[in-house]
């Protein structure tokens, strides 16, 4: 199933963005509404790219509302997408899982977007940055409605917003490694979710309404999935019962270190989702852990059996170096 989701998800990339020869080669390139700069669409700007390139190419993006749906398509790899402010430099866009596409059928020949398809940004191709920026998937409280969607590996994203409400940020797959630092990211049910080895560092994430932060779908040949060091988890006034997270599939995998807790955080902290037919009982291999957490919502004693806490040897183990830098010893702190 996943294999024909990524095969989907290409087809969509090669819909949206219809490869055409790239006649001059981009070292650099500005995108302004009021065409001052190089292109007015960002989607323009990431098809002028040259395809499979080795060099950082900055997309440097001036303010404004820019609504679109975007795709980043495996070909297009060392991509930076800049905004000028973070606050107003905006990428927005409304699909959901459910909602009819427009026109009657997608070139798949379904006439409904799915979780899979309703992203504001894609991103495929490896190397990717981001920094600057707000992305929303201004839907509502619809259902599924994914903000970012990360299959690429090697993906950085500095001192971003990213908002929306069930699953706001899907880090897609096994194979993708992506940091996430200084962000804010703010949803309802699994705004945090997927199968990539992910770390958030100095996050603000906020809920919106009762319900599970994190759905690792981690799986068994990755030894770490999400790892959220120094952040900090706030939530509406309303909110009084959240979850850490829960287990999408069996080996999910969430870490959290240093990570100061509101009160909404309930005293047991993660839950197993029971009712799962095909991956049952995942409290016996998920592996949930956290390390010196603090704030009203650090309970450690009251956590769930299943839950870890980590020894001061056990967390040295989770640097950035450790987490992300895999067979290629990938250091994305000196990007």
């Amino acid at each position: 199933m996943k294999k024909i989701i990524l095969g989907l998800l290409l087809l969509a990339a090669i819909a949206v963005c219809q490869a055409q020869p790239v006649t001059k080669v981009y070292k650099e390139i500005t995108v302004a509404q009021d065409g001052s700069g190089d292109f007015k669409s960002i989607q323009e700007a990431i098809n002028a790219v040259r395809d499979l390139g080795a060099i950082q190419v900055p997309i440097h993006i001036k303010k404004g509302i820019y609504h679109a749906k975007l795709v980043i398509p495996s070909w297009k790899t060392h991509i930076s997408l800049i905004g000028e402010d973070k606050e107003n430099t905006i990428i927005t866009n409304d699909d959901y899982s459910g909602k009819p596409v427009p026109g009657g059928k997608d070139a798949f020949g379904r006439d409904k977007f799915s979780t899979y398809t309703s992203y504001t940004v894609l991103v495929a191709g490896n190397n990717f940055m981001a920094e600057n920026l707000t992305i929303i998937n201004s839907a509502g409280r619809v259902g599924q409605a994914v903000a970012l969607h990360v299959e690429g590996d090697r993906c950085i994203v500095r001192n971003c917003k990213l908002l929306g409400n069930q699953d706001t940020l899907y880090t897609a797959t096994a194979t993708s490694r992506e940091l996430f630092q200084d962000c804010y990211i703010e949803g309802t049910t699994d705004f945090l979710f997927g199968e990539a080895t992910v770390v958030f560092q100095r996050c603000v994430i906020k809920s919106l309404v009762n319900s599970y932060i994190t759905a690792a779908a981690t799986t068994h040949l990755q030894k770490y999935g999400y790892v959220l060091m120094n952040c900090k988890l706030i939530a509406d006034e309303t909110v009084n019962k959240e979850y850490l997270g829960r287990p999408w599939r069996s080996y999910a995998k969430t870490v959290l270190l240093n990570t100061e807790m509101g009160a909404h955080i309930i005293p047991q902290g993660w839950d197993p989702w029971k009712g799962d037919s095909m991956f049952p009982n995942k409290e016996k291999t998920a592996y949930y852990a956290e390390y010196k957490s603090t704030g009203p919502g650090a309970n450690p004693k009251a956590r769930v059996q299943w839950a870890h806490q980590l020894t001061d040897r056990e967390a040295k183990q989770y640097t950035i170096k450790n987490i992300l830098g895999g067979s290629d010893n990938w250091d994305p702190e000196t990007k």
